[in-house]
């Protein structure tokens, strides 16, 4: 293989996604199968993951996950020798999801920390161990631009889509710990880190999609696949000395 090329191959490497039924997931699983890993569709329901891998050429397994509950964590670990690749892609939230700031009820709140951020703390918490056993990996968060900065409410107004407050601080913690991460295990040689995705086009209503269009310098969403890039390439060799970053990908929202 060309020595660049190689760079970019995750041949013999176990990656394991999260929400690996999702728009997101499911097309980042066909890019690592496609460069060769042996991929593990992790989702709270597996039936949707094992749909997901029946329709992947190459190594691929389903498994359930429920990343709030720890022992279910530890269980789909302890079912792997090792694990080269975790990303933690899960999107848990409750029913309630999206109601105005001033409407959320506390318990609501503490809900969402707790599945989604405390969530990924426990995916890289049990992951990382299992990465010291051979003192080599790699954990990738999906983060996103309201991590980093408060929402245009203007692209929203007329249509029933919110951005929920407690996504953008789950997300600015998802960033964060993150680079804790990254200083904490660098010395195992587990490499952390995020990426940002802007807004990902999923049939949104068409008010919205020009909104957002007109926001963003690229105008345009971004589909599942200007995402799933940036994770093979945090996956790969081609970014072994990346630890800590956060990686935007948001066709020039946050340049502006």
């Amino acid at each position: 293989m060309n020595e660049y090329k190689s760079l970019f191959s995750l041949e013999g490497k176990v990656a394991i996604i999260t929400g690996g039924a999702g728009l997101l997931g499911k097309e980042t699983a066909k890019g690592l199968c496609d460069f060769g890993a042996k991929t593990v569709v992790a989702d709270i329901s597996l039936d949707k993951a094992q749909a997901v891998v029946d329709g992947l050429q190459g190594v691929a397994t389903a498994e359930f996950i429920d990343i709030s509950d720890e022992k279910s964590v530890e269980d789909l670990i302890s079912k792997y020798e090792k694990i080269d690749i975790w990303i933690n892609n899960a999107y848990p939230r409750t029913a309630d999801w999206g109601v105005k700031f001033e409407n959320i009820p506390v318990q609501s709140w503490r809900q969402n920390v707790d599945m989604h951020l405390n969530g990924y703390f426990i995916c890289c918490q049990k992951a990382a161990q299992k990465m010291r056993e051979v003192q080599s990996g790699t954990i990738i968060n999906i983060a996103s631009i309201y991590g980093m900065l408060g929402p245009d409410f203007s692209i929203y107004q007329g249509t029933n889509l919110t951005m929920p407050a407690a996504y953008s601080a789950i997300k600015g913690g998802i960033i964060n710990l993150t680079r804790y991460l990254a200083t904490y295990l660098a010395a195992d040689n587990i490499r952390v880190n995020c990426i940002s995705p802007g807004g990902i086009f999923d049939n949104q209503q068409e008010s919205f999609v020009t909104a957002y269009c007109n926001r963003t310098p690229m105008a345009r969403m971004a589909c599942p696949r200007d995402i799933a890039g940036p994770i093979l390439f945090l996956s790969s060799n081609a970014s072994s000395y990346i630890t800590g970053q956060n990686l935007i990908a948001d066709g020039g929202w946050t340049a502006w």
